[in-house]
């Protein structure tokens, strides 16, 4: 049967065994002397020797005894470290906290948040994903990542989400380009445009996809993986592209303008997605605190007419 043995009574032994006196042994644990003495006949049933040699005048470790000092001060010391870590994750003063995100809110919107955890908890480790949708959610079911900034999807039922901020679209284009200087486009206007798309695994295509259909564009055929990409192959005048306002720092260069869609369906929707099964980490807690604190500023200025903080246009 295991020994049933607290702290407290190795902490008896440890005294007993330097004060080689019971009462001032006691006095040091804060117990009458009488409880001290049954904390010592405790431990010694627990440990099944005799630890302690005693008469009248002197009392002295046995053998048993002496073996048991060095045991009894590593545990004290193992449990006194744990309960000192533990402290510091509770704290904050180190710790884990791993993100993932899509790149359009990973490169943009995210990093000032990133900026001000660690700056409040420099010693907890931050580690950041930067995925398309599906990736973001396997890395949030393997465990990799305690949370997931993410576009809806089919996948989403077995976590807890809750709503980021919504993401409307631009036409990007060439300052030459016949659309350049409408202050806004309507989906209808669209026709003719030869669009360049992302690629279909990502959730700014499948968003487009599912709620845009503007008739008589032309489909140029290129379709690639990368907003930087994007904006290169527009400013070589080879089509425009319709992409959501977080992505819009991607295009800020002089030959390129961004005018906003005039249409209310079409806002990509931002979910704050964590596991519904597992609790998070302390670490964790706080960073969902400043990713949700960033997310209700940023609709309160939009629901004030403010435009929210880290959106940025292309002109």
């Amino acid at each position: 049967m295991a020994a049933n043995i607290s702290t407290r009574l190795l902490q008896a032994f440890l005294a007993l065994a330097e004060c080689r006196h019971f009462g001032h042994a006691a006095e040091r644990c804060h117990v009458s002397q009488s409880a001290f003495s049954v904390m010592i006949q405790k431990l010694e049933a627990a440990a099944g020797a005799r630890l302690f040699e005693r008469d009248t005048r002197n009392v002295t470790l046995t053998p048993e005894g002496e073996l048991f000092v060095e045991v009894a001060r590593q545990l004290v010391a193992d449990i006194e470290s744990a309960f000192s870590d533990m402290s510091d994750y509770v704290a904050r003063r180190k710790g884990r906290v791993a993100i993932a995100a899509l790149p359009s809110l990973a490169a943009g919107w995210l990093p000032p948040v990133l900026a001000q955890y660690r700056q409040r908890y420099p010693g907890v480790t931050v580690e950041l994903f930067d995925a398309i949708s599906d990736h973001c959610l396997d890395l949030l079911r393997h465990g990799k990542a305690d949370i997931a900034l993410t576009a809806p999807g089919p996948r989403l039922l077995e976590f807890d989400t809750r709503p980021l901020c919504s993401d409307p679209f631009y036409l990007v284009c060439r300052r030459d380009h016949k659309l350049a200087g409408k202050r806004r486009i309507k989906v209808a206007q669209l026709a003719g445009c030869a669009l360049i798309h992302l690629a279909r695994s990502t959730s700014v295509r499948q968003h487009l996809d599912a709620m845009l259909h503007p008739g008589g564009t032309v489909n140029t055929g290129l379709e690639v993986e990368h907003l930087a990409t994007v904006a290169a192959l527009i400013e070589s005048g080879l089509g425009v592209s319709v992409v959501p306002e977080l992505t819009l720092f991607q295009f800020r260069l002089p030959n390129l303008v961004a005018i906003p869609l005039d249409a209310p369906e079409l806002v990509r929707p931002l979910l704050i997605v964590t596991p519904k099964e597992r609790s998070l980490s302390i670490a964790a807690q706080g960073l969902l605190a400043l990713v949700e604190e960033k997310a209700a500023a940023e609709t309160g200025n939009a629901e004030k007419g403010r435009p929210p903080a880290g959106k940025r246009g292309a002109k």
